[in-house]
């Protein structure tokens, strides 16, 4: 029996077993098995060498964005309008077979959009090289989910449910649950908050499962069994994701408004080209940029070309756009002179921890080298040996 047949397996045992307090402890169980199969599934099988065909591209830019979706949602579409570069699109389906990269120009900063080949239903198992297409979407710094909004609903849930499978988790924090495995000393399950889901029996059978007999969990927050197992796996992503409901010129106008109230959902329409400023205004925002721009002492700032930071890549402190300039930089900084949104007053001297906003003004003042060179009754300290006897002695005279 394959790997895919013991889920499908689990999955029907899951679904024929009744929900209550007696059965949950089981169920804790066959989640722990599903996921372990499914770490399973995404690794290379044994022999192989590793190197097949992907999808994945260079990264360029301040960001990357990937389109994910059903076929024939208007992802090349998109892709055209937003950056011009020409992806072809058809009105039949899979016309995108590998993965086009284009670049976004918005707010003097570059961002990177890929559109992907439409996924299936089964791309978490490999069906029509969903794989390749995942692990592309892992690698971006945020998802735009291309729907249809002309389809049913279902097309978000079946998207989201495959995603999930492969260990990606869409709009979703970390679980506050410290884990540590140890080499002694047993299971130390310990909480900071009434737990509802998770008791310490089921964190026993859960750990058992993975053949964990020596750890320490701590609980910071009422977590479920699913966010305890994924803490335990250690790979899961916490990306976000923005629906793109496109095709809005072929439905009412109820509908789009009951669409574009849902969270963190825009609506669009590639034919009629609407809404596009909202979507990339949007996507701005969720990948956290922050220009930032630089003023030589004396001089004018520089407003032709910022320093873009991230929230999620390296951090907007002055110690990260320290390291944009030069990673020797941050030895040499005394303090920081900062105009704009983060300052309390123009300017304000600011140290390496000082956290910026998009379009501050920035000047690095640097500390001030002892001058070796200084003579006569200026000089700070004397070159000259501390000894009389270590002192060079002149040649002497020639009679």
């Amino acid at each position: 029996m394959g790997i895919i047949e013991k889920i499908k397996e689990i999955e029907a045992e899951m679904a024929r077993t009744q929900k209550n307090k007696a059965t949950e402890y089981h169920l804790g169980q066959l989640k722990a098995k599903i996921a372990k199969l499914r770490t399973q599934l995404l690794e290379p099988p044994k022999g192989s060498s590793g190197s097949g065909e992907g999808f994945e591209v260079t990264k360029f830019g301040h960001g990357r964005v990937a389109l994910i979706g059903f076929p024939s949602v208007g992802k090349s579409t998109l892709l055209t309008l937003l950056t011009g570069t020409h992806s072809e699109a058809a009105s039949y389906e899979f016309t995108t077979l590998t993965c086009i990269p284009g670049i976004i120009h918005y707010n003097d900063a570059k961002i990177q959009l890929l559109d992907l080949p439409g996924i299936i239903e089964g791309a978490s198992e490999g069906k029509g090289r969903g794989r390749q297409v995942i692990a592309v979407a892992k690698s971006s710094d945020i998802v735009l989910m291309v729907l249809d909004a002309s389809k049913s609903e279902g097309h978000r849930q079946i998207l989201t449910r495959e995603l999930e499978a492969v260990g990606l988790r869409l709009n979703k924090k970390p679980p506050q649950i410290y884990f540590k495995r140890k080499k002694t000393g047993g299971i130390s399950f310990n909480s900071t908050v009434p737990l509802t889901h998770v008791d310490e029996k089921l964190c026993y059978q859960i750990l058992h499962e993975y053949k964990i007999h020596n750890a320490e969990v701590l609980f910071r927050e009422d977590a479920t069994v699913d966010d305890l197992i994924d803490v335990i796996e250690g790979n899961r992503k916490y990306m976000k994701c923005i629906y793109v409901y496109n095709k809005i010129d072929v439905i009412g106008i109820d509908d789009v408004d009951k669409l574009a109230r849902q969270p963190n959902s825009i609506v669009i329409s590639c034919n009629l080209k609407l809404n596009l400023d909202r979507l990339l205004a949007k996507m701005w925002e969720d990948m956290g940029l922050v220009r930032v721009y630089s003023k030589p002492q004396g001089q004018q700032p520089d407003f032709t070309d910022p320093f873009v930071l991230s929230k999620d890549r390296a951090g907007c402190t002055v110690e990260d756009f320290c390291h944009h300039i030069h990673k020797t930089l941050v030895n040499q900084v005394k303090y920081a002179l900062v105009w704009g949104t983060s300052a309390r007053h123009y300017p304000q001297h600011c140290g390496l921890s000082h956290v910026l906003h998009d379009e501050d003004v920035v000047q690095i003042v640097k500390k001030k080298d002892r001058e070796e060179g200084a003579r006569g009754r200026f000089k700070s300290h004397s070159t000259a040996p501390a000894r009389i006897s270590d002192r060079e002695k002149k040649a002497p005279l020639k009679t």
